[in-house]
């Protein structure tokens, strides 16, 4: 194994990637930040390479976040200062799996090339377990159903047991002659 690939899997684990994967707009992303620090790049200069090849970045790759959303986005997830040259001042680009995979086609060192490897690694194994995670989901959802219609089955057993050890006594009408002070 090549030492750049040693050194890329020893400081960026597959737990700091997902920990770099959020939601919006109901897609997993990846801001362009947190991928620039991963490529041991600036911000600006991945933000510059992307807007020379814009064609390579279809909506379903890559989006610019609204400033709703990136309001949002800075009154919930970051506090941003001026001095913090890291902080989201700007609306950051947000990368879609297949946007990540087209990264390396712009970054073409062997560093972007590797780092992209290893975050489409994480992309795949987080589908598979939420594959996996679906058809156990259904399993229990469909069990659920089982046992609450098992639920009502057995209280009607309960209920005819009842009745079979308990019966009603059905009135029994008195037979003979009613005497006028009995009343």
């Amino acid at each position: 194994m090549p030492k750049s690939v040693k050194l890329i899997k020893s400081f960026l684990s597959d737990e700091a990637i997902v920990n770099k994967i959020y939601l919006i707009r109901k897609q997993k992303i990846m801001l362009d930040r947190d991928l620039a620090e991963m490529y041991g790049i600036e911000t600006k200069v991945l933000k510059q390479a992307v807007k020379r090849n814009m064609e390579r970045f279809p909506k379903d790759f890559m989006f610019e976040m609204s400033k709703k959303e990136f309001e949002n986005w800075r009154s919930q997830i970051v506090t941003s200062n001026s001095s913090d040259v890291m902080g989201l001042r700007y609306a950051p680009f947000c990368f879609t799996e297949q946007g990540v995979a087209m990264l390396s086609s712009i970054l073409n060192s062997h560093l972007a090339i590797q780092v992209n490897i290893q975050i489409i690694r994480v992309f795949t194994k987080m589908k598979e377990l939420l594959l996996n995670n679906k058809d156990i989901l259904l399993k229990l959802e469909k069990m659920e159903k089982d046992v609450k219609e098992n639920k009502k089955d057995i209280a009607l057993i309960f209920e005819a047991l009842k009745q079979l050890l308990n019966p009603v006594q059905p009135k029994r009408r008195m037979i003979g002659f009613n005497r006028k002070d009995d009343e």
